[in-house]
């Protein structure tokens, strides 16, 4: 396929789980992909900018490398996913610390990195965000799932996704005039080896009954960056096996 033919997209964080499978299809799809990460992937062969996206000086020069290499900016993925080492804290165990700095390497470095492209997007007449958000920014928890593992859903998570969803109706309403349309997708959960008795919750309660892959996820990004989506802006389109749906 072609979609995405002679288009430059970055993806923050595309040396992760989900972010090598967008790099990976952008380029099926015909496109130039860039990485922005702090480390390249083993083995990745694709254009790579080191990038730490909770520093506003480090972003500025992402934008500018990647416009002096390739010439423009056609398409931006907000995918990186940066987190504290007491990320899985249950609610009551969160310190006031670690939740204002997860607030702030996540949903207040997507803000920068927007602020960023879309000065160029802008300028040029064009162009495409799409962030990743997630189920959990459209409904609660499902703390069920859990039950039997150490495992649970950070709060921080629930308030950063959520925001995000409805940033980018702004941005979408804001960049509308100038071309730029802006979009999220918002994945269910994606296997990761978790926990068997967690998967299993999981599958039971989703209507596919499975677990999503990264490659569940990068069609739906690949058609919000191009051309076909052309009259779409302000959307969260949904890829979560049915699990919002019930």
């Amino acid at each position: 396929m072609s979609r995405l033919r002679d288009k430059v997209v970055v993806v923050t964080g595309g040396s992760g789980l989900i972010g090598r499978a967008l790099l990976e299809n952008i380029r099926r799809e015909g496109g130039t992909p860039v990485n922005a990460d702090l480390n390249p992937a083993a083995g990745d062969d694709w254009d790579f900018v080191r990038c730490d996206i909770t520093s506003e000086d480090d972003i500025r020069s992402l934008v500018e490398q990647v416009v002096a290499r390739h010439g423009r900016i056609d398409g931006w993925v907000n995918n990186a996913y940066p987190r504290t080492k007491d990320w899985g804290a249950h609610f009551e165990d969160i310190p006031d610390a670690s939740w204002k700095r997860n607030v702030d390497v996540q949903m207040n470095s997507v803000f920068t990195c927007c602020q960023h492209v879309l000065k160029h997007m802008g300028a040029r007449g064009g162009g495409s965000i799409v962030n990743i958000a997630s189920v959990y920014g459209v409904v609660g928890p499902d703390f069920g799932v859990y039950d039997g593992t150490p495992m649970t859903m950070p709060a921080a998570y629930s308030a950063i996704k959520g925001g995000i969803v409805n940033f980018t109706r702004y941005l979408a309403s804001y960049y509308g005039p100038r071309g730029v349309r802006v979009n999220c997708v918002s994945p269910g959960g994606v296997f990761d080896h978790q926990p068997e008795e967690f998967v299993n919750q999981y599958v039971k309660k989703t209507p596919l009954r499975r677990m999503a892959a990264p490659e569940d996820i990068t069609p739906a990004v690949a058609f919000l960056l191009s051309d076909e989506a052309s009259y779409v802006t302000g959307h969260n389109l949904m890829v979560d096996g049915g699990w919002t749906c019930i």
